[in-house]
Formats: structure tokens, C-alpha cells, sequence
């Protein structure tokens, strides 16, 4: 690309601000940016603020000048080292220090529960040198649910209506904090939405058929978001955080404005009215508040005019403000630091396992870890769909999104450039190299396992495959039942119904019978991911997938991608040259 022409789109403090609603979106469902709440998990961490207006408040009585010139002159160096941070002041935004001064906030931190669904992974694992990677879902949700959320968010036959999950990115910290992954998933994808019970017990059942992913929201809220991606994905998900339309301007009016790129005058505006109403004009432009927002909700006018144009353009955003934030040091200011703390506190609602600010801030030093230059956003490898009645929707795409998912359980950097030196070099050669770990986790049964002669276990024969292509290799369950009896497991039994699995499987119906199932994997040499808590089966039930037709033990897994493919787009944190190209018929 040419030079880029650069333009400032920040509003003056005070200015009257046009809401979303007015020139924005005012469709609903699925068709347009109104449902489309990019802004929020995009900005699930970009930054904070101080209010929908843009304004900031005074500083409170007693902030600086109280502790005297010596302890402002710690207090700045302080706040310098804190705004060091990368993604810790794009998910946390920028308020590390004002989580330190501000511990009476503890009791503004909205919490919701962290998973609704059955499948319960027990968060990541630690590799070989104790290190604990971490995995936290950013989402948006579309909430209308009060004044300000209505006027920015328009779509007025939505008001008060369920609440979607229109942005959902899982934000990968590596065990060794040398590099960080952000996988998108486009909100048209379609998947089967598990089964989701609300803390007081209100139970929404298993989709019978596919359903849009965003629809996870209105299932008990976050936390059915969060199952629903644990059900895909096999990832164990250790945290969650939401935010809505007037967090996404709160946060991103404090945060002082973010250079974004395109490649034409763009307006998101259709002849019937729908968009988000985003005016630019080509080159670059710095944004912030409502026209941060409008970015990020961009559907119409940025690439083909699909919900995959915006996550590419929230990912450019995203970017952007890490490298913001690394250059300069115009958030030094620990009044500033303060209200973005409270903006961020009262924009966000996070599980149950960030409810004190000092486990934020403690997240926030990990997160802050990692160089612009090692992070990489994505986008989930998709396909359109091509059953009946799912136009314009999305599924996984076959290999290619199971390589991604793979990388982010095994802890795989995306950009090919391996992990940092572990703790004790000599103990892994490939791990020192950067080199990807040999297996996965293997499954650890636990102290109330019962002994294998008194472990029923029913095994069925899934392994045709999810694909169809080939039937199931006869008589796969009787052969292996026969197995698990020269193994002590003379209670196994071969049922007669199937199934279709690509790799082989162990799911249990009840909590207790957790510890039995792992010990069932371990006997059979399979990894930890491969042991599933189901409301589907009763008792435990070992289906033997694709990669068990022969012989006596599943085939390995071929060995994992060492980078993430290119159907995943993927967009590197110092790339300071990305710009969004624009939908033909959205210029001016």
C-alpha cells in the first residue's frame, strides 16, 4: 500500500455526540449491524472510560498532590512500568494502577457464572515446567436492555429483547507468557448448543438441530457462551469477560483515540438505513467513542459486507491499540489511570473468578507480558453452509479449524515462532527450540476411580466418522470390548447403537463417575481432552471413532501444524500497514 494519508476523527471533550442510533443501525436480527455488537468483545478489553459522553471527571480529593512530589514521582514510575502493558490495557483497559487505588471498586465488579454447560474441562493444565497457560473468552453482547445501550444501539423492535453473543474472541496467554493468540468466531457460525442450567435452575435444553452461536447469550447469559464454546472447541476456558454498547463508548472515549485504516472513503449507511453509519475518508484516521464504536460494528462497507469483514476489522482496532499504548506515554496520568480503571470495572461483567481488583490487576500483569509483535489475532477457518435454510451462515471448516482449535490446546504459538526458553532448558530439548510438545495432556484419573472390575462401561462403534464417507469397520465394539477385558474391565459391554466420532471418545452422564472415565482413557493410552462430561449418554460410554478401526489402539493424531493456516487470516501485532479494504457501492 501507498502512503497512508492520516486523519483525527476524535471528537472535542464536550462536542454534542451523534449516537449509533441515529445514523446507525437500525435493523435487527440477523441481517443487520445492529446485531452485530463488534465493538464490545472487540473492545472487551481495548480500553475504558469514563461515561458515554466522552467527558472525563475531575480527580478525586486526595490523589496526587495528597502524597507529596517524592511519592507522585514513585506513583509516575510506577504507572509507567504499568503502562507497559499490552494486551493487560486492551482487555483490562489501562487501568492497572487505578486497581491498586481503588480497592473499594471490589464491590462494583459485576460477576455472572462462568459455565452453564455440562462439559467442564477444569480449566488449562500446566506443561511439563509447572507453567499454566490461559484462556479467556472476550464477548459482545447486543444487549437493548436500558436508555443508553437503545440510543446507541438502535433496532427498536429489539429493545429488551434476549440478548446476543455478537463478538466472541478467545484470548490464549502461552504457559511461558512469550506469546498470545486471539481466535474469532464469526457470530453467523452454526454448531449444536449444548444443554445450559441457570444458577437458580432454569434449564435450557440441547439445540435439537444447528443454531447460530450467538444466540448463546440469551441461554443463562455468558456462561452458555462460554459451554457452547467448550463443546466445540475443547478448550478449556479458565475466565470470561463481557461488555456492552455503552462500555465499548466509555472505554474508547477514555482511551484518547485509535488509528484505523481504510482504503477508500467509506460510509456504512444503506438506501433502507441499515449500517452503522461510519464516515471516514481514505487513509487513516484516529478514532474514538461512538466512532470507535461504529468501527467496530462495521458490517456494511468493509469487504463483502459480512459479519467476517468486521472481525477482520476488529482485529486492525485491537492491533492498533496495543501499539498505542507501547509508544507513548500519554497515560501516565494516575488520575486518568483511576477513571479508567472505574469505566472498566463498571463496563465489564467477568466470572466468578475475577471478583477482586487484585485478581484483575494480577491478570493484567500476566496479559501485559507479551510484545505487540507476538500476538496474533484470527479468524476461526469457516465454510458457508450448504444445508437447507442456513444461507449466508458458517460453519468450521473441516481440518483446518480443528488444526486451530489443536494449537490453542496444546499450546502451540500461531506464529510459527515456538514458545520462549522454558524454566529448565535441558529438560526438553524441543521445548528450548521452540518446537511444539510431542502429545497432549494425557487423561489423569483421579483418587475415587473405581477399580476396573467394577467399572461398567458400554462401547460403541462411531468409527465411520463424523464425514460420512466411510461406514463403521465391523464389528469395532465387540472387538473392543473384548479388549478392555484382557485390560481387567470385565464389565464392558458392546452396545448396538453407533455413533460418529473422528477420534475416540470416552463421555460419562454423572460427576462421580468422573474419576472411572479417566482411568478408562489412561488404560486406553488417550488424552485428557478425549474424557467429556454428557447429558447425552448414561453411565460411562467409550465411542471408538475413525481413528480406532483396527487394530488394538487408536492411530496417533498426526502431529500438530506448527503455525496457524492461512484460512484463519491471520494478523500479526506490529503490522502497522493493515487496512481494511472497502465494499464496492459504500464510498463517497
Amino acid at each position: 500500500m501507498g502512503g497512508r494519508v492520516r486523519h483525527s476523527s476524535v471528537r472535542r471533550e464536550g462536542a454534542t455526540a451523534r449516537t449509533a442510533g441515529t445514523a446507525g443501525d437500525t435493523s435487527g436480527g440477523i441481517s443487520g449491524d445492529s446485531a452485530g455488537t463488534a465493538g464490545t468483545a472487540g473492545t472487551a478489553g481495548t480500553g475504558d472510560g469514563t461515561g458515554a459522553s466522552g467527558a472525563v471527571p475531575p480527580p478525586r480529593d486526595g490523589s496526587r498532590s495528597a502524597r507529596g512530589a517524592a511519592g507522585g514521582r514513585r506513583g509516575r514510575r510506577r504507572v509507567l512500568r504499568w503502562t507497559a502493558s499490552v494486551l493487560s490495557l486492551l482487555i483490562l483497559g489501562t487501568g492497572a494502577a487505578g486497581y491498586l487505588y481503588y480497592r473499594h471498586l471490589n464491590g462494583s465488579i459485576q460477576t455472572d457464572a462462568l459455565n452453564l454447560g455440562e462439559n467442564k474441562l477444569g480449566g488449562s493444565k500446566p506443561n511439563a515446567f509447572g507453567q499454566t497457560p490461559l484462556n479467556i473468552l472476550l464477548i459482545g453482547s447486543d444487549a437493548r436492555d436500558d436508555a443508553a445501550n437503545q440510543a446507541l444501539g438502535g433496532a427498536t423492535d429489539t429493545f429488551d429483547g434476549p440478548p446476543l453473543a455478537d463478538v466472541q474472541m478467545l484470548l490464549h496467554l502461552s504457559a511461558d507468557r512469550s506469546n498470545m493468540s486471539v481466535v474469532s468466531m464469526p457470530r453467523d457460525t452454526i454448531l449444536m448448543m449444548p444443554k445450559c442450567t441457570e444458577p437458580g435452575g432454569k434449564v435450557h435444553e440441547a439445540s435439537k438441530g444447528l443454531v447460530q452461536t450467538n444466540e448463546s447469550l440469551s441461554r443463562g447469559g455468558p456462561g452458555c457462551t462460554v459451554a457452547a464454546w467448550t463443546e466445540l472447541t475443547k478448550i478449556p476456558i479458565d475466565h470470561f469477560m463481557m461488555i456492552d454498547f455503552k462500555g465499548v463508548v466509555s472505554m474508547a472515549d477514555a482511551i484518547g483515540g485509535v488509528p484505523v485504516c481504510v482504503e477508500q472513503n467509506v460510509h456504512s449507511l444503506t438506501r433502507d438505513g441499515k449500517g452503522s453509519g461510519l464516515k471516514l475518508p481514505k487513509g487513516e484516521s484516529v478514532i474514538q467513542g461512538q466512532q470507535a464504536l461504529q468501527w467496530l460494528r462495521t458490517r456494511y462497507g468493509f469487504e463483502d459486507g459480512t459479519d467476517i469483514g468486521r472481525t477482520h476489522a476488529q482485529h486492525q482496532y485491537m492491533n492498533s491499540m496495543a501499539r498505542e499504548f507501547r509508544k507513548n506515554a500519554k497515560l501516565t496520568n494516575p488520575v486518568k489511570l483511576n477513571s479508567l480503571a472505574q469505566a472498566a470495572i463498571e463496563a465489564m461483567v467477568v466470572d466468578t473468578g475475577l471478583n477482586k481488583i487484585d485478581k484483575l490487576f494480577d491478570l493484567s500483569m500476566e496479559l501485559k507480558k507479551v510484545p505487540p509483535g507476538r500476538i496474533t489475532m484470527t479468524t476461526m477457518p469457516w465454510v458457508y453452509s450448504t444445508r437447507s435454510g442456513m444461507d449466508g451462515r458458517v460453519e468450521p471448516k473441516s481440518g483446518e479449524a480443528e488444526d486451530l482449535f489443536r494449537m490453542v490446546r496444546e499450546d502451540i504459538a500461531l506464529d510459527g515462532k515456538g514458545s520462549g526458553t522454558p524454566a529448565d532448558p535441558a529438560a526438553s530439548p524441543s521445548a528450548a527450540t521452540g518446537s511444539p510438545a510431542p502429545t497432549a495432556p494425557a487423561a489423569q484419573p483421579t483418587a475415587d476411580a473405581e477399580p476396573p472390575a467394577k467399572t461398567a462401561v458400554s462401547v460403541r462403534n462411531a468409527s465411520g466418522g463424523k464425514d460420512g464417507a466411510e461406514a463403521p469397520a465391523r464389528n469395532r465394539a465387540r472387538d473392543v470390548t473384548a479388549l478392555l477385558g484382557g485390560k481387567g474391565y470385565t464389565k464392558a459391554v458392546a452396545d448396538n447403537r453407533t455413533g460418529a466420532e473422528d477420534v475416540t471418545v470416552v463421555r460419562f452422564s454423572a460427576a462421580d463417575q468422573a474419576g472411572s472415565a479417566a482411568a478408562l482413557a489412561t488404560a486406553l493410552g488417550l488424552p485428557a481432552s478425549s474424557v467429556q462430561k454428557s447429558g447425552e449418554v448414561s453411565g460411562i460410554v467409550l465411542f471408538v471413532g475413525k481413528d480406532w478401526r483396527t487394530g488394538d489402539a487408536p492411530t496417533p493424531p498426526p502431529p500438530a501444524p506448527t503455525k496457524a493456516p492461512d484460512s484463519a487470516r491471520p494478523l500479526n501485532g506490529d503490522n502497522d500497514q493493515a487496512c481494511m479494504p472497502v465494499q464496492p457501492g459504500f464510498t463517497w
